[in-house]
């Protein structure tokens, strides 16, 4: 074999050294090369999602910013699709009036959709809570006879960067529900 095709085909000049990235060290240079960027790669990996082991606050230490308010359920609307009756498919829109935690003072709006999953069960949601600093979006189930909890999937404004989860309870047999939304920061 010809130097030029030991040296990678870059030709030396006369009285340079040359060396085989094989026979450098264990891992070779190139080796270490990849070593390092890897190791830099996975250092910048940790530190951006919090992960690296002396993170000053891990996700069961982060605080969070709870939003308390009383959806009144008034515009609820069934569509019977499929079976009649309450059956899988069943379509429940809304857009209601929303209230702070005291029921006082209108705070805001909501609108979204619910596809019944199993009759006379659960629902599945999806939802906009409308308030006057921005938006909360939420996606989840809706349970006929118990809480759920949705997940906060985005929002606008001073909730741009929302994430999260939100507590759905029933009040007054289910004219009036809790939306309490535990903000992640």
């Amino acid at each position: 074999m010809s130097a030029r095709g030991l040296d990678g085909g870059r030709g030396r000049e006369d009285g340079e050294v040359f060396r085989s990235h094989r026979l450098s060290g264990r891992y070779g240079t190139r080796g270490m090369r990849v070593w390092v960027a890897v190791g830099a790669i996975v250092l910048t990996v940790g530190l951006a999602c919090g992960c690296s082991g002396s993170s000053a606050a891990s996700s069961t230490e982060r605080s969070t910013n709870t939003i308390h308010v009383i959806e009144h359920a008034e515009t609820d609307t069934t569509v019977d699709v499929g079976k009649k009756g309450d059956s899988t498919g069943d379509i429940l829109t809304f857009h209601n009036k929303v209230f702070d935690q005291q029921d006082k003072k209108r705070v805001g709006n909501d609108l979204g959709r619910c596809i019944r999953v199993v009759a006379g069960r659960s629902y599945e949601c999806a939802w906009t809570t409308f308030l006057h600093d921005g938006q909360i979006t939420v996606e989840g189930p809706f349970y006929d006879q118990h809480d759920s909890v949705l997940a906060i999937t985005g929002g606008t404004g001073a909730y741009r960067q929302a994430r999260g989860e939100m507590l759905l309870r029933s009040r007054k047999g289910g004219s009036e529900f809790d939306f309490v939304f535990k903000l992640a920061e």
